[in-house]
């Protein structure tokens, strides 16, 4: 049975759901909030898995980790290094400049149309932009490593606070592609 299905499978009663603003379909009964191990994966894997971290600098490596394990999940191999180098630098951001004290924030991993998607989440006031920085600086350039490296990145606001984004495209014939449905 292809993922993208819409009828629900004799085995899995569960009816998969349409996400408009990516286009794919999951079904929500896969991931919880409290326990994001998917279920019944050979026959709807899990397009979205998302995990929330405290306000800690120990939770950068963990997040890593956690997108390591999710692209491994799915079969993806290309682009690997670059995504990861990409979690760490936007947990590390929301560490630094968007999480207050007593608060956290979510990454989130998202497959669809060739495509890797990854957003964290944080309450902190502001928008993230990549700036002019002095060479001799020892940060400021986590924003500029993700322009560069991703396809395609950007912030939405939500409340409280943002998401900033990144996306890496695939390409034809990537692991994770066809076993899929993409």
């Amino acid at each position: 049975m292809p993922v993208n299905s819409p009828r629900a499978h004799t085995r899995y009663p569960y009816q998969p759901v349409l996400l408009k603003e990516y286009g794919s379909l999951v079904s929500p009964t896969l991931v919880t909030q409290r326990d994001d191990h998917p279920v019944n994966v050979e026959i709807h894997p899990a397009l979205l898995r998302e995990r929330f971290y405290p306000r800690s600098r120990q939770t950068v490596r963990p997040a890593r980790e956690f997108a390591a394990e999710t692209l491994y999940a799915w079969g993806v191999t290309c682009r690997r290094d670059d995504v990861l180098l990409c979690v760490s630098e936007l947990a590390t951001n929301a560490l630094l400049h968007g999480v207050p004290p007593g608060r956290g924030y979510r990454l989130r991993m998202l497959l669809f149309d060739g495509m890797v998607r990854v957003e964290v989440a944080d309450s902190g006031g502001g928008r993230p932009r990549v700036g002019r920085r002095d060479p001799g600086a020892e940060g400021g350039r986590g924003l500029l490593l993700v322009a560069a490296v991703a396809d395609r990145w950007g912030t939405l606001a939500r409340v409280p606070g943002k998401v900033v984004w990144c996306e890496f495209g695939l390409g034809p014939g990537a692991a994770g592609g066809s076993a899929h449905g993409l």
